[in-house]
């Protein structure tokens, strides 16, 4: 049998965004910046190498093959087993699509916030965190159906808490409740077979349910994994809130008043602009005691399509844990890809 044609689907590409925490340049330039008031977003943890980049690439080339290019963000540095030359990777530094008067950034909601302005990224894209994989098959109509990116949709209660995003979700809800104000009924009546789609699962059904009562947004249902974006709605937020959007970027550090790309995915909920996915589709774990063994059994039992190796505060043993992971991810992926020199 001939390779299987996806002839229907619209040009797909991806936009990962990367930094090297070990890379001596950067820490000179970051500390240039860095103040104690940005405390909470300056931890190690957040900058740390898992080591497990080349993962991604494979798992990009054996299980998304139909993926037409890779935009790759970094501040300047480049991993060293880097093919640079592949002719889907498209290398983009910070420089080469934030605006300047935000520049130098340490901040990700400034580097996410800005992703449409990258050269030649295509209307339909996916954004990886680094810590995202995609560890089976999967097909361009597992991220749009319709022309429309897919998701899973859910109202939600915002959750402020220690090492939560809470803040940044908040943010978020603030613009989209100013923009969709007395609006959410009619949404629901628009999209009553998305909001109760079989698909989105019973518990995330019932939250639905019990929330819809209210005439404002709380909050939506969100997993730590890959999102389907059009281009067009990151361009029309900003048209729209670009003073709002701006003001986070103006941060070189990430700040509690932030608002993040999660926006575009909560506008293109109310938009409708959006297909329901089971979220069964993929699973974030949070690294800690309690879940690192199920998080080994996912990544060599394929059990799910994208998974998450997020690290935390609460990650101990980090250098044990990296090689374990890394391991792991070696069982299903251990030939060198074309992204590899």
């Amino acid at each position: 049998m001939g390779k299987k044609k996806h002839d229907d689907a619209p040009e797909i590409d991806i936009v990962i965004a990367w930094v090297d925490g070990n890379d001596t340049a950067w820490q000179k330039e970051k500390s240039l910046y860095s103040q104690p008031s940005a405390a909470e977003s300056d931890t190690p943890v957040r900058f740390r190498d898992w080591d497990n980049l080349q993962y991604w690439f494979r798992s990009i080339e054996k299980f998304a093959p139909w993926v037409r290019k890779i935009h790759f963000i970094t501040w300047g540095h480049l991993p060293q087993w880097l093919n640079v030359n592949d002719p889907k990777l498209h290398i983009v530094r910070h420089s080469d699509y934030i605006p300047k008067e935000y520049l130098p950034t340490f901040n990700s909601h400034t580097i996410e916030l800005n992703m449409h302005r990258i050269e030649d990224l295509s209307e339909h894209f996916i954004y990886f965190n680094d810590d995202m994989f995609i560890t089976r098959p999967v097909k361009p109509s597992d991220f749009f159906k319709n022309g429309r990116p897919c998701d899973t949709f859910g109202l939600n209660c915002i959750f402020f808490g220690e090492d939560s995003a809470g803040h940044f979700c908040g943010s978020d809800m603030e613009l989209i409740n100013t923009e969709f104000k007395g609006q959410k009924r009619a949404i629901m009546k628009r999209d009553f077979r998305k909001w109760f789609a079989m698909k989105n699962g019973r518990r995330i059904r019932f939250k639905t349910f019990l929330l819809s009562a209210w005439d404002w947004f709380p909050g939506f249902h969100y997993d730590h994994l890959p999102s389907a974006f059009l281009k067009s709605t990151l361009t029309d937020v900003w048209e729209k809130y670009g003073s709002v959007l701006d003001k986070t970027c103006r941060d070189r550090f990430r700040n509690v008043s932030n608002v993040n790309q999660w926006v575009f995915k909560f506008w293109q909920l109310c938009k409708g602009e959006y297909e329901v996915r089971s979220p069964r589709f993929g699973k974030a774990f949070h690294i800690e005691e309690d879940n690192f063994e199920e998080l080994c059994r996912a990544v060599t039992g394929q059990t799910y399509s994208m998974i998450c190796v997020n690290d935390t505060l609460r990650t101990v043993d980090f250098e044990a844990k990296k090689q374990r992971v890394k391991e792991c991810f070696d069982k299903i992926l251990p030939e060198s890809c074309s992204f590899e020199k």
